[in-house]
């Protein structure tokens, strides 16, 4: 199933850029279903930056819900190359449980606009449920519709929440720097 969101960013599209690939730890405080963002890797190969970070979720999740769900249940890893020259960034999530059942992958371009930058995030979601053991065979084709509708219904709004999270962190940064 197709990820698609675009988000208008108002500040230039280099700023924008680097502060999505060289700052995005930074931003969970703007982000209520994130707890933190880790850098794990980060490699430098010209033009192109390789990171993996891994995300936190469960901002948004009562404390009586966390005890039942694990910490890797709601972290995931993150696998992105940043190409500067085209601004744009290809990315792979992979999940930490029913690894081998997720496909979750996408490119975000950065375009210049007159009112800033617009973020175009394309990926695809997909699930197996044939990769799930207990689920029947007769239900597989279902279950991984459904499964897939719905994440792709709670990804969409949290893409666009990172944009704007990334709005904040620049106007708290121009705030910072006027004083």
């Amino acid at each position: 199933m197709e990820l698609s969101a675009d988000a208008t960013i108002p500040f230039d599209r280099d700023r924008v850029f680097r502060a999505y690939r060289d700052d995005l730890s930074k931003l969970t405080e703007f982000l209520p279903n994130i707890r933190r963002i880790e850098v794990v890797e980060r490699a430098e190969k010209g033009s192109i930056l390789e990171i993996l970070n891994v995300w936190h979720g469960g901002g948004d999740i009562p404390g009586a819900a966390r005890v039942v769900l694990s910490e890797s249940m709601m972290s995931w890893k993150d696998y992105a190359i940043w190409n500067e020259e085209e601004y744009s960034c290809t990315w792979r999530i992979e999940t930490n449980s029913f690894t081998e059942a997720v496909r979750c992958e996408g490119k975000n371009f950065f375009v210049e606009t007159d009112e800033g930058t617009r973020l175009e995030i394309r990926g695809e979601i997909e699930i197996d449920a044939s990769k799930i053991s207990g689920v029947p065979k007769l239900l597989r084709s279902s279950v991984s519709k459904t499964v897939t509708e719905f994440l792709c219904k709670k990804i969409t709004p949290n893409l666009i929440e990172v944009s704007s999270g990334l709005t904040r962190f620049l106007q708290r940064q121009d705030r910072a720097e006027a004083s």
